[in-house]
């Protein structure tokens, strides 16, 4: 099953405050581009990367307030934050492209009440749903999106780990 790392606090927001839609640029020479996974679809765990300085985390809990996505009174900090393992699923289903209409990108994906807030207009945007929490297992990631081998999934116990 693949997995997608990420640094927190978009995970906590991917599973507490609503965001589906995940950001993504590659930058190759200089130049963005589209992630090399770009046109995967399907099902994903989400692995919540151990790396996360305090002024990131400070700067993406200020971004998500000028966005209007959470609260300016929100109790999150680095601390209470779960890294360095999979803390969830998803699946994506579509990709909002920069200088894309992201309403009929939403549409395109079935999800026409989707919260373009989220979107980095500058990014691209993976659309996921069925999005859950699951019990924390450390697990060491890798960038992007990666492969996490059958018989460790079985370690995991995950109930259904590939019913998305």
């Amino acid at each position: 099953m693949k997995a997608l790392s990420g640094r927190q606090p978009w995970w906590w927001a991917i599973l507490h405050a609503g965001k589906r839609i995940e950001n993504r640029v590659m930058v190759v020479r200089g130049r963005r581009c589209p992630p090399t996974w770009h046109r995967y679809r399907g099902p994903i765990l989400l692995h919540a990367s151990k790396g996360c300085t305090k002024e990131y985390f400070r700067d993406a809990c200020i971004w998500m307030e000028q966005a209007g996505v959470v609260p300016t009174t929100h109790p999150m900090t680095i601390d209470d934050m779960q890294r360095g393992g999979i803390i969830g699923r998803a699946r994506i289903v579509g990709v909002i492209a920069p200088g894309d209409d992201a309403q009929a990108a939403a549409a395109d994906a079935d999800i026409p009440d989707l919260d373009l807030r989220w979107w980095m207009r500058d990014q691209y945007g993976f659309v996921l749903v069925d999005v859950e929490p699951l019990p924390f297992v450390p697990y060491p990631g890798s960038l992007g999106l990666f492969e996490i081998p059958e018989a460790t999934l079985r370690l995991f116990e995950f109930p259904e780990a590939n019913s998305l």
